[in-house]
């Protein structure tokens, strides 16, 4: 089923990538990109419109706030970048600045059931911060999360025994950033319970967990460092999650939401499991996760809202 409009605001790697990806999975019959560079965002548009005949039809243009009447989803990809010698807090704060301008705009315009997805990072704080500017009930706000963290383990997973990655079942939950903690107790490959299958399939000893664990927090700063940005894997993502909220699946993905007492963390948005749907966040799934995971995730709950405070929210 087609849905009517998406909104991508911010055109630059992310947003862009973003865009084209959501236009070649075919689920809207209008795709909008907002950037203060209105010619990036015009040249974009007209770029992907070119390929149009061979996929589904769409509109894709570059627009201007107004446009995000009838938007049945606002994506936000727009931010600051940090400068030499300015500090994860300084950088906060100049995106909230500028997150306020952002959400302002958007809710002028945007009718009342729109969801707003935060791809800007620090996403979880972010996430958060548009929660509580745009007015919206928590689960029509949310976040890219961890669902990007979650594909990369399923990758090294895969990697590791073989296996498709789709048949590699896990989950990174907590904060997107160094915080983030592997659900290595709700890990299975193809239905074994993860530790059960090494029993007979292969080795992976606490030492190869670590290295897969560590190798995903580090991601991005590798790929950044070997050419500057990632946005291939989040746009992958990103049109994920708009796929299950357009198809209305229900499915299970970990999102980053604002939590209301879930696995005891309350007013602040980070990535568990919740169920998707058109609505936004149908529920969060009650998963029992270890006590060291559950430790680990309420000390990202405690990291991200001292980051918060730092800033005055």
């Amino acid at each position: 089923m087609l849905r009517g409009k998406i909104v991508v605001i911010g055109a630059g790697f992310v947003g862009s990538t973003t865009a084209y990806t959501i236009m070649l999975d075919g689920f809207f019959q209008e795709i909008v990109l907002i950037d203060l560079n209105k010619e990036k965002a015009e040249g974009d548009a007209l770029d992907m419109v070119h390929g149009v005949s061979l996929r589904k039809p769409v509109s894709v243009y570059s627009g201007d706030y107004k446009d995000c009447a009838e938007a049945d989803i606002v994506v936000i990809t727009a931010g600051v970048n940090q400068k030499v010698g300015e500090t994860r807090i300084d950088l906060l704060k100049r995106n909230a600045d500028v997150f306020k301008n952002i959400v302002g705009n958007i809710m002028k315009y945007a009718p009342d059931d729109v969801i707003l997805l935060t791809v800007t990072n620090p996403v979880d704080i972010l996430t958060y911060i548009t929660y509580k500017l745009s007015g919206l009930p928590k689960h029509r706000v949310i976040g890219s999360g961890t669902v990007l963290d979650t594909s990369r383990l399923k990758y090294l997973i895969s990697r590791h025994t073989g296996i498709d990655a789709r048949y590699c079942h896990t989950y990174i939950i907590g904060e997107h950033g160094d915080s983030e903690v592997a659900a290595w107790s709700m890990t299975n490959i193809a239905g074994m319970d993860m530790h059960k299958f090494f029993e007979n399939y292969g080795k992976c000893t606490d030492a190869d967990l670590e290295k897969m664990y560590n190798e995903v927090k580090n991601s991005a700063y590798e790929i950044i460092k070997k050419k500057g940005a990632t946005y291939y894997a989040i746009a992958a993502a990103v049109a994920r999650i708009v796929e299950v909220i357009a198809g209305s699946e229900n499915s299970v993905l970990t999102v980053s939401s604002v939590l209301d007492g879930e696995y005891g963390v309350s007013d602040i948005a980070l990535s568990v499991p919740v169920q998707l749907s058109g609505e936004g966040v149908e529920r969060v799934l009650d998963v029992p996760f270890s006590e060291k995971e559950l430790s680990g995730l309420r000390n990202s709950a405690h990291t991200l809202k001292e980051s918060l405070k730092s800033i005055g929210f």
